[in-house]
Order: structure tokens, then sequence, then C-alpha cells
């Protein structure tokens, strides 16, 4: 049982603003309370922050892998324990493992593994996201098209959670256009969040699944129908719509830092999120890798085909946070907030975690003057 910790010396962001001179108290996983200096209780066990800046701990919708671990090659609890430990070094105290468009008993081996690894105390494991199957051919990036389908009545994906925990989320990503406004539905009642990504749907067939319960858009400007001066597509549709979340890849390759930094200002504020869409090859340094039977290349930070298809990203969190403050030019605090609080929003667990905050989930990261992190805590440990 943990005992009661302070973490002291440092400034705490609650998600809100920067508390100097303050003190974070924590105990059995969660946060007890954040004190001035001078009101700090009697307690033997403190963890000196040396002036660090201490933050809500980085949530990830989108982690395809890391460290040589992959979900779709390995849909293991042992992969997943993997890709957590890797993201952790990051400041990624929470994510959802990814898998990309695959066949239905992969889908269900994939599913397996998520209950599995949670069973097994793996820690961050929000749930799972499955990237496709139900995406649209002509923006299918590296995603396997002979593997892309649409829902028939003997294949939809409520067999796969009979016996998926309540509590663990559910996220997929599907082109609106080929599946019906009443699969959206249905997808919804039986607990999933839905999100568009990789599709070629108008800015109209958008506004029809927008109001039949899709909530997100995956990886925004990436696979998805752009913004033309007569047709708005999918990212107009996104821009526009007040009340849904964005993806947004910040690592200098999937968008340009000024295409990002025109639409975070025209996007309602609060609703864009910072995602890694992380592979395999993260964390393992230059090289040519297998992606499901075909070749890419990890080289100078991208990841693409032979082709120069890009094929998800070398990115962790922390160098999105740094990103979107060295090259978007967001302040720091709205940066976090993006790698934190608004994805806890989206999936509705703001309640929880994402702030630092009395009764929150003692999920933590601490951050130098250089946003390069120096420790995570999740639930209170290190």
């Amino acid at each position: 049982m943990q005992k009661l910790k302070a973490l002291i010396n440092g400034r705490i962001f609650t998600g809100e603003k920067i508390l100097h001179q303050h003190v974070l108290l924590v105990e059995k996983g969660h946060i007890i309370d954040i004190v001035p200096e001078h009101l700090l209780p009697q307690v033997k066990d403190c963890y000196d922050l040396n002036g660090g800046l201490l933050a809500p701990g980085f949530i990830d919708l989108h982690v395809n892998g890391a460290a040589g671990a992959l979900l779709n090659h390995q849909p293991s609890s042992q992969a997943l324990q993997t890709i957590a430990q890797a993201h952790r070094e990051y400041g990624t105290t929470a994510f959802l493992p990814t898998l990309m468009t695959d066949t239905r008993e992969q889908m269900v081996n994939a599913v397996a593994a998520v209950v599995a690894a949670v069973e097994l105390g793996v820690p961050g494991i929000l749930g799972i996201h499955l990237e496709g199957p139900y995406l649209n051919a002509k923006r299918k990036g590296v995603h396997s098209a002979k593997r892309i389908r649409v829902p028939s009545s003997d294949e939809d994906l409520n067999h796969l959670f009979d016996v998926f925990p309540a509590h663990l989320i559910k996220l997929i990503t599907l082109a609106p256009e080929r599946v019906s406004p009443e699969f959206i539905q249905r997808l919804i009642r039986h607990g999933m969040i839905v999100s568009a990504g990789h599709t070629e749907a108008s800015y109209d067939q958008m506004q029809i699944a927008l109001a039949h319960g899709v909530t997100g858009f995956t990886h925004l400007f990436n696979a998805m129908s752009p913004m033309t001066s007569r047709e708005p597509g999918v990212v107009g549709a996104a821009l526009d719509h007040g009340d849904s979340w964005c993806g947004l890849i910040v690592d200098g390759h999937h968008v340009h830092p000024v295409t990002l930094r025109q639409a975070i200002k025209a996007k309602a504020k609060g609703k864009m999120m910072l995602v890694t869409d992380a592979m395999h090859t993260m964390g393992q340094g230059a090289g040519r890798f297998d992606l499901m039977g075909s070749p890419i290349v990890s080289e100078n930070g991208k990841v693409t085909t032979l082709n120069g298809t890009l094929a998800g990203s070398n990115l962790d969190m922390a160098t999105a946070v740094r990103n979107t403050v060295q090259q978007v030019g967001l302040g720091l605090e709205e940066a976090l907030r993006m790698a934190s609080l608004y994805p806890a929003q989206f999936l509705k667990l703001d309640h929880k975690i994402g702030r630092i905050a009395k009764g929150f989930q003692a999920d933590l990261v601490l951050i130098d003057d250089h946003m390069q992190v120096q420790q995570t805590w999740i639930k209170g440990e290190t």
C-alpha cells in the first residue's frame, strides 16, 4: 500500500495554471492535495523535483507500437508491455494501443491481448483503438487494401466486445461514407467512440456522420479529403464543427507547422489533441523494417514506404509537445493541455486523469526547462 508521499521543490501545472511554491501530496495512487510549501505536513517520503515542472501525464490515443513491437505483428500482453514502457520514457502515462486494418482473427487477438495486459497490470493501457477496417481504399495510406472492408450482416464489431471490460475505452476510426449512419449509432450504443479517418467523405456526408455521433477526426489533414474553395471536405467539416476533437501529428513531416498553426486558430478552443501514430520503429533508430509484409524505411525521424508514403511516425509525446511550442508557436501550457487534458475530455475521462487536482489519479510527468522528461508516475508509482 502506498504511503503518503510529497513531491517538493518544483512548479506544478494543474492543467489550468502553473503553481509556484506548492507541494503535491500523493497517497494510494491518487492526489490527496496541493498545498503551499509553508503548510506542508510532516511527511517521511519526499521526492525532490529539482525545480522542474510537474504536469499531468501525457495521454496518447494513437499508439501502433514502439521499441520493435507492433500490435498488428504481436497481439500479446508482452508486446503491449514493451510498447507501454517505451512510451512512458517520453511522458506517456495513458494510451490506446492501436490496431491498423487487419483480419477479423487478428482483431479478436488484439482485443484479447489488451484485456490480458490490463489483467496482468501493465500500467497505462486505457483500452483499444481500432484504426479500420472500415476505411476508404482511396485514402488508405499504408493500410492493407485487401483487408479494408465494409460491415456486413455477419461481420460487425459487437462480437469483439462481449467480454471486453466496460471501463476500457473502445475507439474506432472509420470512413463515414463507407458505413451507414445506423451502423455508427450501433457502435456508439455498444460503448464505442467513433472517429473519422482514412476517408474521402464530402462536407455534407460528414455533417450526417457528425449528427449521428462521430466525435473525432483521426490525424487531421492526413488521409482525408482536403478543404478546397468549393468543397470543404472532411478537413473543413472538422475545423468548422465546434463539438468534435481532432488529433494532430506534430512531427514536422505529416503537416506543415504553418498549416497546424492556422488550423488550431480556426478550431474551437480545447478541441485539438496531440497524438503520435507511433510505429514499432519508435526508439529503434534509422533502418529498414517490415510492416505486415511490406518494407518501410525509418530515417531522419520519418517513416515511409519505399515509394515515400508516410507510414505512421517515430514520434513520442514529449517531442510532440516540444514541436508544438518550438515549431507551431503555441505556449507550453496549451501544448501540455493538448497532450493531456483535451485527450482526457475526448475520452470522457477528465474526471480522473488529465489534470493535477485533488482526487485525481496520480498520473504525472516531470519535465525540465528544455521540455525533456525526467520522471513519470502512473497511479503514484515511478
